[in-house]
């Protein structure tokens, strides 16, 4: 949408209500009823639409949309899935120093991965979603990025998830 679309779509609503899995698990994004196209020749500001959680927090306060509002809003939804539950109170907790560890935090009606790549698979997903999540928009990666992250999967060198702390994924300086 951002980057494969001409004219560059934003779609303004990414929530987990409206991405949606076919009978191959493949994620499809539904309901562009608040898309938008980006037009490189104006303030691209707007009335504020979308979903209360996932909004972007600079969208909410100069009604500007940018594909990293979109950013945000997946990684919002990423951060959900790997912690079972909308991830507000975590996301507000970011701005501030922490020694939360990851495994407290992430879902605990599921076992922790037992296999190293599983546990590698839900750092870089994690680290990928805090990285999305900065307050300021020009720090966030692009989709693009994140997607390009996703799929290369490189070998990170960590301890298991008994040891990665929230402070050490947001330092991590990952893309």
């Amino acid at each position: 949408m951002h980057h494969d679309c001409t004219p560059a779509m934003i779609h303004r609503d990414i929530t987990s209500s409206n991405i949606l899995l076919n009978s191959k698990l493949e994620a499809l994004l539904s309901d562009f009823g608040t898309a938008r196209f980006l037009d490189p020749d104006s303030s691209n500001q707007t009335q504020l639409v979308g979903t209360y959680g996932y909004i972007a927090p600079e969208f909410a306060y100069i009604f500007k949309v940018t594909e990293k509002c979109d950013v945000y809003s997946f990684e919002v939804v990423a951060l959900g899935v790997m912690i079972g539950k909308h991830p507000g109170d975590l996301i507000s907790s970011l701005s501030k120093p922490s020694t939360q560890m990851l495994r407290d935090v992430l879902d605990s009606r599921l076992p922790l991965p037992f296999f190293r790549k599983d546990e590698q698979d839900v750092v870089i997903v994690v680290t990928l979603a805090i990285a999305c999540l900065r307050s300021s928009p020009k720090y966030r990666p692009s989709m693009q990025q994140v997607a390009q992250e996703l799929l290369v999967s490189k070998p990170l060198v960590f301890l298991s998830l008994n040891d990665v702390s929230i402070q050490q994924l947001k330092n991590r300086d990952y893309i």
